[in-house]
């Protein structure tokens, strides 16, 4: 097992690859013309870090999971995560550019409040985005304006300019992820029907009443995808949350079962997954308008 090394600072980063620190909480960094020093191959990111590939050289792993990392594509990491590069020796050397800023660097401005509204940081995100030659150009742009404010000089506009241009290359990374849902769309719909077998097959096993209501964590971990990006591509697609495909599946299973000879209101809802069965009249309720006592009723 590899050994985990914790970078706190932008200045640890900094140090190991030999690059200047410019600002205490945020640097750009660019490996393509002048390579940088060898960074360990596990480590512990205390700070926001975005990476562009410009060239497949190595796999990264979060977890147990491949992170799909190739050429021209942009990783983000949160702090707090763990990255580990596949490689036969214990350090790596940066590839790319680099985009690095704490989250000291935004307190009390309007991006702070809405980091979490990026859910490509997610520490489960391991669908990373692939740039088109136009894309990549206008991330390095970002990029360049960043750099340009740090070698300029610190005033008392630097903050300012450098918060925007971050959330201006971040809110960039919203509309391109949007695009690369609608250009993978033949491999979504496959993730669709994998996830509705899933459901169907979870639904018409015991599992439900072994590991209870079926959670939208748990087909984003069958699928091999965070909770986020599952979430957004399902919505995409169907127009419908997780969540809610989920109900609307298990409305129709309870509305079968219901009108099974001999069976309780109950067994149903205990073959449903959930734990009390006024918790399963109370949603049965909210999606038909109706008790299921009355639903059958006012149809027998």
């Amino acid at each position: 097992m590899k050994t985990v090394t914790n970078l706190d600072s932008i200045r640890q980063y900094n140090a190991l690859v030999g690059r200047e620190t410019l600002h205490p909480l945020v640097g750009v960094h660019d490996f393509t013309t002048t390579p940088g020093g060898e960074l360990p191959t596990s480590l512990n990111y205390g700070f926001y870090t975005v990476y562009l590939k410009t060239e497949r050289v190595c796999n990264l792993r979060y977890g147990r999971s491949n992170y799909d990392y190739d050429a021209g594509t942009l990783v983000f990491i949160a702090p707090g995560q763990v990255v580990t590069v596949e490689s036969e020796s214990d350090t790596v050397q940066p590839i790319g550019h680099a985009l690095l800023f704490h989250p000291d660097l935004l307190w009390g401005t309007s991006l702070a409040q809405h980091m979490k509204d990026y859910g490509f940081f997610s520490y489960e995100v391991h669908e990373a985005l692939h740039l088109s030659d136009q894309e990549r150009l206008i991330v390095l742009e970002c990029f360049r304006k960043i750099d340009y404010e740090l070698r300029h000089g610190v005033d008392k506009h630097s903050r300012k300019l450098i918060v925007s241009n971050i959330e201006l290359f971040l809110n960039y990374c919203v509309r391109f992820y949007d695009r690369q849902f609608i250009s993978r769309e033949p491999t979504n719909a496959g993730i669709v029907e994998k996830f509705e077998q899933e459901l169907n097959r979870y639904l018409a096993s015991e599992q439900p009443q072994v590991e209870g209501i079926p959670s939208v964590a748990h087909f984003a971990s069958l699928l091999h995808l965070s909770a986020n990006y599952f979430g957004e591509l399902i919505k995409k697609e169907t127009g419908k949350t997780p969540l809610e495909y989920i109900q609307g599946k298990m409305l129709e299973v309870a509305k079968e079962k219901i009108f099974t000879p001999g069976k309780s209101v109950s067994e149903v809802a205990f073959e449903l997954g959930f734990k009390y069965p006024q918790h399963f009249t109370r949603f049965f309720k909210q999606q038909v308008g109706r008790t299921p006592h009355q639903y059958r009723n006012s149809l027998n």
